[in-house]
């Protein structure tokens, strides 16, 4: 049986659903972001301590189709911001109808309805999050990051960080405290 769990957004997420899920005895097939398979097939025994626990935790299940499909958008922005650095031979548009294999601006408006922003809103959210905890490692200049987000410029970078955050990506390095919000807040 394929349970759909809402905000199971990283590996860490994977690790505190995991641990849930054997608590309650159940045996887990394979777990990815926003997606476990149990071999069970009947969960109605244990399904409202399981939603108690998820929902105490931050996740939650998801039961209706539409549902499944934003958190699928989600799923596959966010691993291809945060794992596959962005580094992709097309489009956001081309790439999640290919992945999801439906209609792209079906997609984008059932997204919109339901999330209030647009994917390619919440593309850029995730990208700038990632630029904020590439700064604060301070490990890669502003090139790389620009290059390893495949941003088409510096200047492209800089211009979409301060319009998202209101500050500059130079001065946002400089500040004590790094203002970055959780992926799931997003």
């Amino acid at each position: 049986m394929k349970l759909y769990i809402k905000n199971m957004v990283c590996a860490r997420c994977k690790m505190v659903v995991q641990s849930e899920l054997e608590k309650l005895g159940l045996q887990i097939v394979s777990i990815d972001l926003g997606e476990v398979e149990v071999s069970e097939s009947n969960i109605d025994s244990i399904k409202e301590e399981l939603l108690h626990n998820l929902q105490a935790l931050g996740f939650d299940l998801i039961d209706d189709r539409k549902s499944r499909l934003i958190e699928q958008i989600k799923k596959l922005i966010i691993e291809l911001v945060q794992q596959k650095h962005n580094q992709i031979n097309i489009n956001l548009s081309d790439y999640l109808a290919q992945e999801i294999k439906q209609d792209y601006s079906s997609l984008s408006n059932l997204f919109s309805e339901v999330e209030g922003i647009t994917i390619e809103k919440y593309f850029i959210n995730q990208k700038i999050e990632k630029v904020k905890e590439l700064l604060m490692y301070d490990e890669m200049t502003l090139n790389e990051i620009a290059f390893h987000l495949n941003y088409s410029s510096v200047a492209h970078l800089s211009n979409q960080f301060k319009k998202v955050t209101g500050l500059s990506p130079s001065y946002f390095k400089q500040l004590k405290e790094k203002k970055r919000r959780q992926i799931e807040d997003l």
